[in-house]
């Protein structure tokens, strides 16, 4: 039996209702202002920066992890994942024109073990080189990311002064291009969504959720969760670090930045199709049940109220245009924190869509051996 059109617009309005008021304000998006108080000591920071053919990027990504103003002492070394271009010798001249070469080493790790992911790999091979070290913190980032000066400073200032055992910024990803305007703040949308900073931060919550690409993590903390080798075989490598953190009792944090930024860029459509596709299944535990739930999810949220607003009359067609009116709202703050326009905001039922393609391609992969494709490597194999 059809349900009546009035129930039928009044399903995504309670959806976004409840995403509206109950879902942590994921929608505010707001950058990371902290004051950067002063701290009477400063501790140690050890920072890890996992490369794998990452020669467009690399230089200037070493140039500013280099150039950090940090008053403590502070080194970073670049875990060369196997790369196949020039990517380690561009990060030592990259390294030697940015100041003291002594800052800034490389190291290449043993081949990848068994039930390992690439990444993870190499930043537990930074970890050991560090093992003789005393350092009180590890900043795990990512090789395609231009810091702002001042980044490290800011997180180990907040890191220390709210007791915080993991503190990650999501940096700013690139939205020039079309198919990037279209699909990027999506991306940042959906992710927090998904990880409301809010209930990250909440010690009472379950929700544990980090930016990959910036991960300042206390070494007590690592040490507790039993390194890189209790989340070994993640693909998404950082909530998997944030879970475990929060799981042990840790306190952790998640903010978002302008000022430091992402060197990749997303030129096509495919490029972003990949992105979204190598962790999509992932994040939905490779279950099929799952997979279709998500898809019906997709299309009650971002696209029934639509239909409604243009098939119904009264009051159906109220409560669809109020439904629209409360998606649009919501998704333009972070329209606005990319210098977007508006109008923009009207564009997300057509990012719903290739996201719903670009989850069940994710699927698709998986069940054919192919799942969490990134850089050649198939990292979720199929059970």
């Amino acid at each position: 039996m059809p349900l009546p059109p009035t129930l039928l617009a009044a399903i995504p309005l309670a959806i976004w209702i409840y995403l509206l008021v109950g879902r942590g304000h994921f929608w505010r998006v707001r950058e990371d202002h902290f004051a950067p108080i002063p701290l009477e000591t400063w501790p140690r920071v050890f920072v890890i920066a996992p490369a794998r053919n990452e020669a467009a990027t690399i230089s200037q990504a070493i140039s500013s992890l280099a150039k950090q103003d940090y008053p403590g002492e502070f080194s970073v070394i670049v875990v060369d994942d196997h790369s196949e271009d020039a990517t380690v010798a561009l990060a030592q001249k990259a390294a030697d024109e940015s100041g003291p070469s002594l800052r800034v080493k490389t190291h290449s790790p043993a081949p990848l073990a068994p039930g390992w992911t690439g990444k993870l790999w190499a930043l537990d091979a930074g970890v050991q080189v560090a093992a003789d070290q005393s350092a009180e913190f590890f900043w795990f980032t990512d090789a395609d990311i231009e810091h702002a000066p001042d980044t490290l400073r800011r997180l180990v200032i907040r890191a220390e002064r709210e007791s915080l055992d993991l503190a990650s910024l999501m940096v700013l990803l690139q939205a020039k291009t079309f198919p990037e305007r279209l699909l990027i703040p999506p991306f940042l949308y959906f992710f927090l969504m998904l990880y409301p900073p809010r209930w990250i931060a909440d010690p009472k919550a379950r929700t544990a959720g980090a930016a990959g690409g910036c991960i300042l993590l206390r070494r007590s903390a690592f040490e507790r969760i039993g390194g890189f080798a209790s989340i070994r075989g993640a693909v998404i490598d950082d909530c998997a670090l944030a879970r475990a953190v929060k799981k042990s009792g840790g306190k952790i944090w998640m903010g978002l930045t302008r000022l430091s930024v992402s060197l990749r860029s997303y030129k096509t459509f495919p490029e972003i199709r990949d992105l979204i596709a190598r962790t999509a299944f992932t994040q939905l535990r490779y279950s099929f049940l799952l997979l279709i739930a998500t898809l019906a999810g997709l299309f009650v949220t971002y696209l029934l109220a639509w239909i409604c607003f243009f098939t119904l009359d009264d009051p159906g067609w109220l409560l669809a245009s109020t439904a629209i009116s409360i998606m649009t709202a919501t998704y333009g703050a972070t329209v606005r924190f990319y210098g977007l326009p508006w109008l923009w905001a009207l564009t997300l039922p057509f990012a719903a869509i290739f996201y719903g393609y670009a989850t069940f391609l994710s699927a698709v992969r998986y069940w054919l051996g192919r799942g969490g494709q990134w850089k050649g490597r198939a990292q979720a194999q199929k059970g």
